[in-house]
């Protein structure tokens, strides 16, 4: 929670600060996440989702972006051993509410056109999950789903006079699934942490 406070106190200070040039739009987008873990004996794939909120823009060549949008992610978990007919196959997808704080830098700022590059921290908050089992029943339960994660965004972005593009990795600070515990008892310290390709489209208004 003291996190969540200083993250929204920087928010607000930095947009004092910057407030020269104020603007405002909507995006939606594509996103690619993967669920790494650390056994070497689940394997994990990417898992396409998509994404749509809103944003502000605070500042002139140096700015502060804060965005609120909902996200639909996850990933994919197979058991990997050989010579087991007790191999599972899980499709985790998530419903979060994402909360970028980003600050930019404009490399080029001209009238009609800008390129820009951008950093900062996020906080999601997973409001929905679903699990699937694709094959046999696996391990993870949605109360095994870390309920707030923590992230940090890099990419670059283009503005065409009220358009707006960006492409984005964030990775993930904590983990966002532990550890589960199947039906026969066997405990998986899965240490899950969710990176994610991100690519939006924004139309300011």
């Amino acid at each position: 929670m003291k996190k969540i406070v200083l993250l929204f106190a920087i928010l607000f200070f930095s947009a004092g600060v910057t407030f020269g040039q104020f603007s405002f739009g909507i995006k939606v987008g594509y996103n690619a996440s993967k669920l790494h873990t650390s056994l070497d004996s689940i394997k994990s794939s990417f898992n396409s989702g998509f994404h749509f909120g809103a944003f502000f823009r605070f500042g002139k060549k140096v700015y502060v972006q804060p965005e609120a949008y909902y996200t639909l992610q996850g990933g994919i978990f197979q058991n990997n051993v050989s010579n087991t007919v007790n191999n599972w196959k899980q499709n985790v997808t998530v419903g979060t509410l994402d909360i970028p704080v980003l600050v930019g830098f404009k490399l080029l700022n001209l009238k009609v056109v800008n390129w820009r590059i951008m950093a900062g921290p996020m906080v999601s908050f997973v409001v929905n999950s679903k699990i699937k089992n694709v094959s046999l029943t696996g391990p993870i339960e949605n109360s095994n789903i870390n309920k707030l994660n923590w992230y940090v965004q890099v990419g670059t972005g283009v503005d065409v006079l009220f358009l707006t593009l960006d492409i984005r990795y964030q990775v993930g600070l904590n983990q966002m699934i532990k550890s589960a515990q199947g039906t026969t008892g066997l405990a998986y310290s899965l240490n899950a942490t969710n990176n994610m390709w991100v690519v939006s489209l924004g139309f300011k208004i």
